[in-house]
């Protein structure tokens, strides 16, 4: 399974982006896909994740702001960021889960200026 993630980049304060992850390889139909983050100085965060029925779950720091959905049909993950915040940068992760493997794409990075 390979993961390909995209959509970083610099915004800011108030700003949007949107977060894209391309699942591939041997993709069973009950997975759970999700995004964590790295910010500087910190440990890793689950920001949000959905699983295979389309139930999300998020961190309380991006409830109400961030948006998490997917595509089964082209095992593809999106997480849409709005009003954005500094506190938001990071390096992004799209992580897969299936069975008992877990899976991770490489981070993307959002910087977020005041």
């Amino acid at each position: 399974v390979q993961l390909q993630a995209s959509g970083g980049g610099v915004v800011q304060a108030g700003d949007s982006l949107r977060l894209s992850c391309l699942a591939s390889g041997n993709i069973f139909g009950i997975n759970v896909m999700g995004w964590y983050r790295v910010a500087p100085g910190k440990q890793r965060e689950l920001v949000a994740a959905i699983d295979s029925r389309g139930v999300p779950t998020y961190s309380d720091s991006v409830k109400g702001r961030f948006t998490i959905f997917r595509d089964n049909a082209q095992n593809t993950v999106y997480l849409q960021m709005n009003s954005l915040k500094p506190a938001d940068t990071a390096v992004y992760y799209c992580h897969l889960a299936q069975q008992i493997e877990t899976y991770w794409g490489r981070g993307t990075l959002v910087t977020v200026s005041s």
